[in-house]
């Protein structure tokens, strides 16, 4: 099991403490915190000799595809890992180009069952970043049954929802208040928090509460999982947390110490043990 990194800014990001980071492409890359330019991340690979893995999320229209075709023949180049994609046209151009880097499958809440995830794999994607809505059991029958190598998003600010629309600046505009490019909203029905950040392509929603999947590190460890996930954006004392989290990894997750001393980061398991039900409405 190797554990993959987000990091909240470029000041730190913790090459030497985890097996690889995650850099979300400038103008490319939605629902994270910073992004890298192609410049940055050419540097950063110079001097990373772990594995990196780069995020292009974001729908891609018809005036993108000249520069994105640019950038994945540059990327292709560097000694990247992979590629986290949401708009198939990165699948076309992977196939066009004939690029030899790997892609992940991230499309959110459809990755979420094995007959799909070998779908993908047997058109040349490598990897999938299950959805953040499955249960713990659902994740591990997709390990179990899918040819293609998974990854699971354990600790995190959960992103939610992305809209191109200007949600944020819109809403100060309405109030005649100074804008800002980011704002909380209490949910009525769950009373819970969620966070609206904007940048130049659009309004990320986050869950302001911290999804605790250390308690499942084990059982995703004891069936194979290949990659679990961080993201750093919200957490404190991240360093710590990682180093820890590798050092677990390395006790095979015999170490109960660990998952009691985490259970500071919260009770909330998101959907790991909570199925999602529909019933039609009488």
């Amino acid at each position: 099991m190797k554990l993959l990194i987000e990091p909240k800014n470029k000041k730190e990001l913790y090459i030497d403490d985890v097996d690889g980071i995650i850099l979300p492409l400038k103008d490319y890359a939605v629902e994270s915190i910073v992004s890298f330019s192609l410049t940055e991340i050419k540097e950063i690979t110079k001097a990373c000799h772990n594995e990196i893995f780069i995020k292009i999320n974001k729908n891609i229209l018809n005036e993108d595809i000249e520069e994105l075709t640019s950038i994945l023949q540059e990327l292709d180049k560097l000694n990247i890992t992979g590629i986290f994609f949401y708009d198939l046209a990165l699948l076309e151009l992977k196939k066009e180009l004939n690029l030899k880097t790997d892609l992940v499958w991230n499309q959110t809440h459809m990755v979420n069952n094995y007959r799909t995830c070998d779908y993908y794999y047997n058109h040349g994607v490598k990897y999938a970043l299950l959805g953040k809505e499955i249960t713990l059991d659902e994740i591990i029958e997709i390990i179990k049954k899918s040819k293609i190598t998974s990854m699971v998003e354990v600790v995190s600010k959960p992103s939610v929802a992305f809209s191109k629309r200007k949600l944020v600046t819109n809403y100060y505009k309405d109030l005649g208040k100074d804008i800002s490019n980011e704002i909380t909203v209490k949910e009525k029905i769950t009373d819970s928090n969620y966070e609206f950040i904007e940048d130049s392509n659009g309004t990320s929603i986050f869950l302001d509460k911290i999804t605790n999947g250390t308690v499942i590190i084990k059982d995703l460890y004891d069936n194979n999982c290949q990659y679990i996930i961080f993201r750093e954006y919200g957490i404190d004392n991240f360093k710590e947390l990682i180093i820890d989290t590798m050092n677990y990894i390395k006790s095979k997750c015999e170490d109960e110490r660990y998952v009691s001393k985490y259970s500071k980061l919260g009770d909330s398991t998101n959907f790991f043990f909570k199925k999602t039900i529909y019933k039609v409405k009488k």
